[in-house]
């Protein structure tokens, strides 16, 4: 079960928390670093939909697991397994946090989350977008960024099985360098979803 504590920590780890994280410097890149962030532009400007299984953990180490839908620009919903409360869902240039067993809903916007990197219209890893660290492993591929103007407000790592390339895995970690880690199986791309699964729920719409 995930405990509240963990709910907590999830929902630092996606929403803004100040500016106390240092500002990272871009890397000089190489002609193998262009290359390889040209691919990921590629790729990712092709995923337009998502749907997958995911296992989620959390800063303190707990464990959540569920289902995410990613639809670009600017939708995703995470639905955790039950008996979690939590619903996590992006659309509207907003997040919605909704924890149905406080009757808890917190709002930020999608712009200053690590996640509206991702879920971008069209993703650019230059300019707007700082890339700070590129790794590269047998068959695996990863990069992080953070926004340009605002490195503060955290930074998000994809992690990409390589040859094809396919995103796995992605870490957020907020100002406040907690980390929170959503791995993805199962996955299937392509399609469209039903609109209403990026709608908040009813009771945290009518929320101030």
């Amino acid at each position: 079960m995930l405990q509240r504590r963990s709910v907590l920590l999830i929902a630092a780890a996606l929403l803004p928390a100040g500016f106390a994280a240092r500002a990272e410097p871009g890397l000089t890149l190489t002609p193998r670093d262009k290359a390889d962030l040209a691919r990921i532009e590629t790729y990712l400007n092709g995923l337009r939909s998502l749907k997958a299984r995911f296992t989620q953990v959390a800063p303190d180490g707990a464990m959540s697991d569920g289902t995410v839908w990613l639809e670009r620009p600017g939708r995703m919903r995470f639905q955790y397994n039950p008996p979690s409360p939590i619903l996590l869902v992006a659309s509207h240039g907003v997040v919605v946090f909704h924890d149905s067993s406080l009757d808890q809903t917190t709002e930020v916007q999608l712009g200053r989350t690590p996640l509206g990197i991702l879920l971008a219209d069209r993703v650019d890893l230059a300019g707007s977008v700082t890339v700070t660290a590129i790794q590269r492993v047998p068959g695996q591929l990863q990069i992080t960024l953070v926004r340009s103007a605002s490195p503060g407000d955290g930074s998000l790592t994809l992690i990409f099985a390589d040859s094809p390339l396919m995103l796995r895995q992605w870490t957020v970690v907020d100002a406040q360098r907690k980390e929170t880690h959503v791995t993805l199986y199962d996955g299937q791309t392509g399609g469209s979803f039903d609109p209403a699964l990026f709608e908040p729920p009813a009771e945290a719409k009518t929320r101030d």
